[in-house]
């Protein structure tokens, strides 16, 4: 049985990356690895979850949300 706040009933989000995260921490530059963005314009559709929505928040001011 599905908890109703986790469950996302298969919603996704666009994630792409607009800037480079070079002279970023080394936390930014893994969050941006595991969101699975690899170059710039690079666009990547992911679950909309708790987990991916604070690594978004984590690298907002590099990538836009769609």
């Amino acid at each position: 049985m599905a908890n109703e706040r986790t469950d996302t009933k298969g919603a996704t989000v666009k994630v792409t990356l607009v800037k480079s995260p070079i002279c970023t921490p080394k936390s930014q530059k893994g969050v941006v690895m595991s969101l699975g963005l690899r170059r710039i314009r690079h666009t990547v559709e992911l679950k909309d979850t708790a987990a991916t929505r604070g690594m978004i928040h984590k690298v907002r001011h590099l990538v836009t949300v769609e």
